[in-house]
């Protein structure tokens, strides 16, 4: 070896090191990703609203990667099962997570989790987002946002509605409307959406915070009245209807939302290629189609942006959740 090559072999020597003692992998170094399939896990059963979106999203992800990226339904504990997993595995980029507003929620609502629910990840991009839709019992006198916090006032307590289970985006929504509106509607706990929905059809309740794919068949059927949506923005779900914020709670927003996800120390330019892919599935017509059939509003953008929006939620259900006094079921 000569004096030439000698320096050289011990600085790319050193520099290897110094790159394995970040903890970063050294895919980022030299070989192109991906270079075999990925895993997506959906923290829900298969045929649900975040497998479907996954399989979506995943499948156009794929011609863009020159990968397949393979879906795998984990769930469990309310999605801590799936989100464990993500957490511990390899940050190369091969596994990410669809995860979804529950990430927020649990980040509080669990004393203890096994991972911590923003350091443990590298976001990647905000995939979609899906106000709730607040409708009434068709035979109650309220026909938008302020005759509801009327009748909220006159009868506090009195007027109910239901959730999918306690700590679930719909009982939050709620709570969330009691802080900023200055009221105290009841709320109803049931085990999934469907039970609670029927209840306010018959009228034994009187409005709900849902997800568009479980109450606009029952708006379009004229069993119950849509009154506005909890977004920050309207939706092109129900374009027609006003957020609440614009119904005269300024400030007002409350969607359920999903999102790529990735390990934590994930290398930057495996995590810009995943976001890159990741917004140009999601301005694709047809994902943009199915997305909106399936009650989701395409989103993308920056893993910056993401992660500063996941903060932001974590803080806000926090202080909901402490006022309102739920607690994991």
């Amino acid at each position: 070896m000569n004096r030439l090559t000698l320096p050289r072999a011990r600085a790319a020597g050193a520099g290897c090191v110094l790159f394995a003692a970040t903890g970063i992998p050294l895919i980022a170094a030299g070989t192109d990703f991906p270079t075999h399939p990925l895993r997506l896990i959906s923290p829900f059963a298969a045929g649900g609203g975040n497998d479907i979106l996954s399989r979506t999203l995943g499948m156009e992800m794929s011609k863009g990667l020159g990968q397949s990226i393979v879906v795998d339904n984990r769930p469990g504990a309310n999605t801590i099962v799936g989100m464990e997993i993500v957490a511990k595995a390899t940050p190369d980029g091969y596994t990410l997570i669809m995860t979804s507003s529950t990430q927020a929620i649990n980040a509080t609502l669990y004393p203890k989790l096994p991972y911590d629910s923003v350091r443990d990840f590298a976001p990647v991009s905000l995939v979609a987002s899906s106000p709730l839709i607040i409708a009434v019992y068709p035979g109650l006198a309220v026909r938008n946002v302020q005759e509801l916090i009327a009748l909220a006032k006159a009868k506090p307590e009195q007027v109910l509605y239901p959730s999918a289970g306690t700590g679930n985006a719909t009982h939050l929504a709620g709570e969330l409307f009691n802080v900023m509106a200055g009221v105290k509607l009841g709320h109803v706990p049931y085990k999934g959406a469907g039970p609670g929905m029927n209840d306010l059809i018959a009228g034994r309740l009187q409005t709900v915070f849902a997800t568009a794919p479980s109450v606009m068949p029952s708006i379009k059927a004229a069993r119950l009245r849509a009154i506005a949506v909890t977004g920050s923005t309207r939706s092109a779900i129900i374009p027609e209807l006003p957020t609440v914020a614009e119904s005269g709670v300024p400030g007002y927003e409350a969607s359920t939302w999903y999102g790529l996800l990735a390990p934590a120390r994930t290398p930057r330019p495996v995590v810009a290629r995943l976001n890159a892919e990741a917004k140009k599935a999601l301005a694709t017509p047809e994902v943009k189609e199915r997305l909106i059939a399936q009650g989701v509003d395409p989103v993308g953008n920056s893993p910056e942006a993401f992660s500063a929006y996941v903060r932001s939620e974590v803080t806000k259900w926090a202080k909901v959740i402490k006022l309102s006094g739920a607690k994991p079921e």
